[in-house]
């Protein structure tokens, strides 16, 4: 009888048993919280999985482009570009099936308005505004490029010292 009264219990439909006694009842409160638990715990994990599953990323990175995961003429590339070279050497094999683009803000108006589904740009550029201006754009795949920045400034300049102070606090 009492491993039928913990089964219904735990499953929910309860059992035709009234408990009387004191440890009945604690038993009953601990079944009930057991419960509770599991079926809350599972809820969760479902829910993460579904989540999870419908938040895959059409790509991952620049070799989905290069497979072909992805129609060319969806993709958006500034015309002129280092990136355009890039393209057409290392992605298309020198043809010109891409989208471009003649702006670097228009990268962003295209992709919002749904005319691209990617753009390849300058990581450091996108990362940034990904996260201060577009915050519904997202940045996939890593770096397949990595390249060093240099500024370039007169002799003795007065600000000198206050550049490179800021780029330092950037830095951290």
């Amino acid at each position: 009888m009492l491993m039928w009264y913990s089964v219904g219990t735990i499953m929910g439909y309860g059992a035709a048993f009234h408990v009387q006694t004191a440890a009945g009842r604690l038993l009953s409160v601990g079944l009930y919280m057991l419960s509770l638990v599991l079926v809350a715990t599972y809820t969760a994990n479902l829910a993460s999985d579904l989540t999870i599953s419908k938040s895959k990323d059409l790509i991952s990175g620049i070799d989905d482009i290069k497979n072909g995961k992805l129609s060319f003429n969806r993709i958006g590339i500034l015309a002129g570009s280092s990136l355009e070279d890039f393209y057409l050497h290392e992605i298309s094999c020198g043809s010109r099936n891409f989208y471009p683009l003649k702006s670097q803000n228009e990268i962003y108006i295209k992709l919002l308005d749904k005319t691209i589904d990617v753009a390849i740009s300058d990581a450091a550029l996108l990362e940034y505004v990904t996260k201060k201006i577009y915050c519904n754009l997202t940045l996939v795949g890593i770096d397949f490029s990595r390249s060093s920045y240099g500024i370039v400034i007169p002799k003795q300049w007065l600000y000198a010292k206050d550049l490179d102070v800021v780029i330092l606090s950037l830095r951290e």
